[in-house]
């Protein structure tokens, strides 16, 4: 099963639209993950119009219409493994083990917020992600979305990819 993980894509803000690049993973993505701050309706529309399986959540960014359709946490079991999807996890410092303790019936939880990329194992197995953002770098060399592949219950292929720059 293969899995597409963005966040933080505040268009029109900070992009007119998404980067080709990530919108021709979509076709080949089974599930996408989108951990908030959209900003606008419209991205969540074309997400949702394009994947196969979206689960996502709305950001500290994102106005009454987004958090009118998003939860502000999404959960889905995915080839045996227990996904959680957040947008805010805190300060880095102390992340894994505050982030294990909220939710410690998780295998993999996607997170967004800082559009700082993030790969980290908890001690208690949590494999917490965040894949940056696709439209604002911020302090980042690149602009960034993951992919990753769920196989016999084990995530596999966590990749991050950067975008060209603008």
């Amino acid at each position: 099963m293969r899995l597409l993980l963005m966040s933080d894509t505040h268009l029109p803000k900070r992009a007119k639209a998404l980067p080709e690049p990530l919108l021709a993973e979509l076709p080949r993505a089974d599930v996408v993950f989108h951990a908030g701050d959209w900003v606008d309706t419209a991205t969540l529309d074309l997400l949702e119009s394009r994947s196969a399986r979206l689960v996502a959540v709305y950001g500290n960014n994102d106005g009454p219409g987004l958090r009118a359709r998003l939860p502000e946490i999404a959960r889905a079991e995915l080839g045996g493994l227990r996904f959680g999807v957040v947008h805010e996890t805190g300060a880095a410092q102390g992340r894994e083990a505050r982030c294990a303790a909220r939710f410690p019936d998780l295998d993999v939880l996607v997170f967004g917020h800082s559009h700082i990329p993030w790969d980290t194992t908890a001690a208690t197995g949590l494999r917490l992600l965040n894949p940056g953002s696709p439209t604002d770098r911020r302090r980042q060399p690149y602009c960034t979305y993951m992919t990753a592949t769920v196989d016999a219950g084990a995530l596999t292929d966590v990749e991050l990819r950067r975008l060209p720059r603008r």
